[in-house]
């Protein structure tokens, strides 16, 4: 092996440990930083896509802007390696004050200010800076603990990093993100990030900095601790006030699920509203159109069997139940938080008519995907009700398989009844819809229906503001080929939609098609 020379930055530093003791908590440093640095990352991609929607767009955007600042931070980093304990130091306390604070600070920026993409990246950019300035200076450090190959050397730092990423991306969605949520868990990111980067340079490099840098270092240091310390203190008052800035002041039931948020509210003058990770999902004033629009035309024909994909508050079951004739109905619903809402909230309850008190409903939990691909019995009647497709999560729920596999478990003369979103504000997804469900083998009647109670579509989910406010709702109508499906009318609370464009592309799940 050749001896490299020894810059000045990478000269022996004076330590109160042994070289091997020292070597050990620098790797102990680099493995917490990249675990704290990756939760920084789900964080902002997780609140992203709550609050802005389209989560393949955010993660994306918040991927690509954090890889390229942390090309910029790493250049940057050279500036600081004659001083590497110094910029390490300053570096770790600003990005645990910046990446602790994100998740408060964008949530504040949507609920006061109604947006949050420039703010979004703003975050990804300075998180992506400091993040991509440790590893020069932790390059530094530790071959100034430890001289050894610079090969050697990088492989110890990745590996360290690459386990510290591993743990912070398991440590999110098992632990943070459900016990502690997205805003306590950032600021306890942040102070993890803090104490990790602290006391490596005023612990282990303090001999190598003047009285004047550690007193300042520590100043710095102990100001950010205060910071996310009060920030955690008084997060549960912000949650408070910043869900009154969204969804008004009448939140009655606010729980996060491991699926999803769901808050219910109650107007003064009654309108009960349910919103599913932010978005409005069921309108007291106008869920009656809805869900009769949705239900009645498919209950044209045999209906004693019938299965609800989704659909979890009870409504669509209330309006199923309401037909003679009706023997059974299966309601497959993700997340059994909605189902024990629907059961127990008086609001709620009372909205559904007390269905799921009914014998003949039977209540599932799980993925309705997943669910229909194992064997089941023959349905008369299959009613998709599921959030609009342009919401990622849903798209899979809109695609090609998942019809098919819907029409494997439709009955002879059965019907399926499918929500599309709003015709007049996203077309192309409503049309997109009608052609996946006709790729399935099935014959299909596209219509809507209007009576969308005003304001019912604002709330929330503000970025749909771009798209127009929607002033109908989609849907639909499909059964096997060849079985005579008749139109839901041409006039009325619900109509046929007339023009149906050509060439319009199926969504499958290798090439999903929705976003308009």
């Amino acid at each position: 092996m050749i001896d490299l020379p020894v810059s000045p930055e990478c000269e022996r530093a004076r330590l109160s440990v042994r070289p091997g003791t020292g070597r050990l908590f620098v790797l102990a440093t680099v493995f917490l930083c990249a675990a704290c640095g990756l939760v920084y990352e789900l964080e902002l991609v997780a609140l992203a896509s709550y609050l802005i929607g389209d989560s393949v767009t955010q993660a994306s955007v918040v991927l690509s802007v954090m890889v390229f600042a942390m090309g910029i931070g790493s250049l940057l980093a050279k500036r600081l390696r004659l001083r590497a304990a110094v910029g390490f130091g300053l570096i770790e306390a600003i990005l645990a004050l910046v990446g602790g604070c994100s998740a408060l600070v964008l949530y504040a920026v949507f609920a006061w200010a109604g947006g949050s993409r420039c703010a979004l990246v703003g975050f990804s950019l300075t998180i992506g800076v400091l993040i991509g300035a440790e590893i020069p200076l932790l390059m530094t450090l530790i071959q100034r603990v430890s001289r050894q190959d610079a090969g050697g050397a990088v492989a110890d730092l990745f590996a360290a990093d690459y386990v510290g990423a591993l743990v912070g991306g398991l440590a999110f969605p098992f632990f943070l993100l459900p016990l502690l949520g997205q805003l306590t868990g950032a600021l306890l990111t942040g102070t993890v990030n803090a104490v990790a980067g602290g006391a490596l340079v005023l612990w282990l490099f303090r001999h190598d900095l003047t009285r004047r840098s550690r007193w300042w270092l520590f100043a710095v240091n102990a100001l950010v601790l205060v910071v996310l310390a009060t920030a955690v203190a008084l997060v549960g008052d912000f949650e408070q006030a910043a869900r009154r800035a969204v969804y008004g002041a009448h939140v009655r039931v606010a729980l996060q699920t491991d699926v999803q948020e769901i808050v219910l509210t109650r107007s003064p003058h009654g309108t009960l509203d349910l919103f599913l990770d932010g978005r409005l999902r069921v309108n007291s004033r106008d869920e009656q159109q809805y869900h009769r629009a949705l239900v009645d035309p498919a209950m044209r024909g045999p209906h004693r069997r019938v299965l609800i994909l989704g659909g979890g508050d009870g409504l669509a079951a209330a309006e199923v139940l309401r037909h003679p004739g009706v023997t059974s109905v299966t309601v497959v619903e993700l997340d059994p938080g909605v189902e024990r809402l629907a059961r127990t909230d008086p609001g709620l309850s009372a909205l559904n008519d007390h269905v799921y008190r009914d014998p003949r409903l039977r209540a599932v939990t799980g993925d309705a995907f997943a669910w229909l691909r194992s064997p089941r019995p023959r349905y008369d009647v299959i009613i998709s009700d599921l959030p609009d497709p342009g919401i990622t999560p849903s798209t899979k729920l809109y695609s090609a398989e998942f019809y098919g596999l819907a029409a494997r478990v439709l009955a002879p003369g059965g019907r399926l009844a499918v929500h599309a979103g709003s015709v007049g504000a996203r077309s192309r997804s409503f049309w997109t819809v009608e052609a996946t469900v006709r790729t399935a083998g099935l014959q299909t009647v596209p219509y809507r229906a209007t009576g969308r109670a005003p304001g019912s579509a604002e709330g929330p989910d503000r970025t749909n503001g771009a798209a127009g406010t929607p002033g109908d709702w989609g849907f639909v109508l499909a059964s096997r080929a060849r079985q005579r499906l008749s139109a839901p009318g041409t006039t009325g609370p619900w109509a046929v939609v007339p023009g149906r464009p050509t060439g319009v592309p199926p969504s499958t799940l290798v090439h999903p098609r929705y976003g308009d």
